[in-house]
């Protein structure tokens, strides 16, 4: 490969190693992920930037910023993924956070950033741990309202492959969550006092935090006999989506707003926006080709599950 950009956008789920889907559909995602892991592999990326979100694991209401990169960061091995140190390359992200705020866009920087599954399942799927590569983590609130408008999201992207682009690495952009899916998790303002202090600044003891994904095991399983107020996937959006990011055509997401995305595609939907900064990361190493581009709607993870491989055609801006 001569590109010096690639990416990888995927779906995560909690239930990904818990909750069984069916042999072919379990088999057909499979295959999806061992061939974006060879697509990584072929590339042998230098650097990994990959954006991502968080559920009230490492960020809570205490202090919930719309973009934070991570100067240092530990995954807390939440839904099956290891515990540990990421592989952060401090000068570079103090770069990236420098050239980030010279853009006019107003990133949170942590030196100790804690990850969950939403980093650290697709890093294990892509590279086989979270630390096996110099990564960048880069959260985009995606879960926790008020959201801003997606237009500042692709911003963020293309700055960040603007930065990129100065670097004289091989960097790969991971974009994780989505797509469509609504989650059991209760909005702040209409939850109850208990539950709202864990969104806002209570930690879970291991117990609770067992006792919580044996609940979203239950939510998996009840949605997937129709059993469930959670709203339907929807596969239409979802693929009207993918085909956007296929055109590399991404304008239309800035005139989607926050409230008719929700009501399409569920709570989890706004996942979508580390897809977008991905992509737009990308776009700025010129027009790009998708390599491999997987849907499958699990009803027993809860996600319209996608997972999508781009590499730039070539050298140049735009």
């Amino acid at each position: 490969m001569t590109s010096r950009f690639a990416l990888c956008c995927m779906s995560h789920s909690p239930l990904l190693h818990t909750a069984d889907p069916g042999e072919s559909v379990a088999h057909a995602v499979a295959d999806a992920l061992r061939e974006a892991r060879a697509f990584t592999d072929s590339f042998d990326p230098d650097l990994v930037v990959i954006f991502g979100p968080d559920h009230y694991q490492g960020f809570r209401y205490e202090l919930m910023p719309p973009f934070c990169v991570g100067t240092a960061a530990t995954a807390i091995g939440d839904y099956g993924t290891s515990a540990g140190a990421l592989d952060v390359p401090q000068a570079l992200a103090d770069d990236l956070i420098a050239h980030l705020l010279n853009a006019d866009l107003d990133v949170a920087m942590s030196e100790k950033m804690v990850v969950d599954h939403g980093i650290s399942q697709p890093l294990e799927v892509l590279l086989g741990s979270s630390d096996a590569r110099p990564v960048i983590p880069l959260f985009l609130n995606s879960v926790a309202q008020p959201l801003g408008p997606l237009r500042r999201v692709r911003r963020l992207g293309q700055a960040v492959g603007q930065w990129a682009a100065r670097l004289d690495r091989r960097v790969l952009f991971v974009g994780s969550g989505g797509l469509s899916h609504d989650v059991p998790i209760p909005r702040l303002r209409e939850a109850a006092p208990e539950a709202a202090a864990y969104l806002v600044d209570k930690r879970r003891t291991p117990a609770e935090q067992q006792a919580r994904e044996e609940l979203l095991y239950q939510a998996g399983q009840s949605f997937a006999r129709g059993e469930s107020p959670l709203m339907d996937l929807n596969p239409d959006l979802d693929l009207e989506l993918l085909q956007l990011f296929a055109k590399g055509d991404l304008a239309p997401f800035d005139t989607f707003s926050v409230e008719w995305l929700g009501e399409q595609g569920g709570s989890s939907i706004h996942e979508v926006r580390t897809w977008i900064a991905a992509h737009a990361a990308l776009r700025t190493g010129g027009p790009y080709r998708t390599e491999s581009s997987f849907y499958q709607p699990v009803p027993e993870w809860i996600v319209g599950f996608a997972v999508t491989t781009a590499l730039t055609r070539g050298e140049g801006s735009s």
